[in-house]
């Protein structure tokens, strides 16, 4: 027997000069039938949005701002974290190498960011990333994962009230321009076996957890009512939960439970 055709990746990929959010498009699009794996681009979102409905606003073409819809066949719900995870993993490969990046530059910030570390001084803050799913039974039935990276982004030009907590691939380059095109292209060439594997019932363990920068560290994680307070440990394979050691014990904390969660 011969090979069965390989399907293109992505299925769907279309680029908008401004869009009110790439989130709304692609789950617009698997609503009405669309095949994964589709990818909208945009220069511009007029109404991004991170987690908890915060803003995510960006100069047109100063970063890369997108959004990945899934249909996978066998992800159990409890897994549904593990789509935005792999879409993280395959960024920060990605963003290291287009912007000619030491390995190791970048980091995730469990739950949901992709980080860069100053030398005494805080994280800053390289990429936001935002899940959505919907499932059927036990099973996920569509997933939309949606992520901005701050790329070709001077800092002359950051919000004066954000800029103490943020950078760009251009800043963390040393003023190197960077080129969205060669960004998006190093992106889906990582996401693609990511999602393969995932297919198949493998997830990348070890890099999830080895990349987290919280690892080793003293957090604080807001759940609104409560604050904990701890040495972050890990995250679990299993749950995607951040692993605490605290006064209280050991503690799994669900990223669906967290306002906000920092080190300290």
């Amino acid at each position: 027997m011969g090979d069965v055709p390989r399907e293109r990746f992505p299925a769907r990929l279309e680029r908008f000069e401004s869009v009110d959010s790439t989130q709304r498009v692609v789950r617009d699009w698997l609503d009405a039938g669309t095949p994964e794996v589709a990818v909208a681009v945009a220069r511009h979102q007029a109404a991004g949005r991170g987690r908890r409905g915060r803003e995510w606003l960006a100069p047109a073409g100063a970063g890369l701002l997108l959004s990945v819809g899934f249909r996978p066949q066998g992800l159990a719900a409890r897994h549904s974290w593990r789509l935005a995870a792999a879409v993280s993993l395959a960024m920060l490969d990605g963003a290291e190498e287009a912007a000619g990046l030491q390995d190791g530059t970048l980091w995730l910030e469990w739950p949901n960011d992709i980080v860069a570390e100053r030398m005494g001084g805080p994280l800053l803050k390289v990429a936001g990333v935002l899940g959505d799913s919907v499932s059927s039974g036990e099973h996920v039935e569509s997933a939309v994962v949606g992520i901005g990276i701050n790329t070709d982004w001077p800092a002359t030009d950051f919000p004066p009230d954000l800029a103490p907590a943020m950078t760009s691939l251009r800043e963390l380059s040393g003023g190197r321009p960077i080129d969205n095109d060669v960004l998006l292209d190093a992106f889906l060439a990582r996401l693609e076996p990511r999602y393969e594997a995932l297919a198949a019932g493998r997830f990348d363990t070890a890099g999830w957890s080895t990349r987290q920068i919280t690892n080793g560290r003293l957090v604080e994680v807001n759940l609104g009512q409560t604050v904990i307070i701890g040495v972050a440990y890990g995250v679990s394979p299993e749950s995607g939960a951040l692993l605490v050691e605290s006064a209280g014990g050991q503690i799994g904390v669900d990223s669906g439970e967290v306002l906000g969660c920092r080190v300290v």
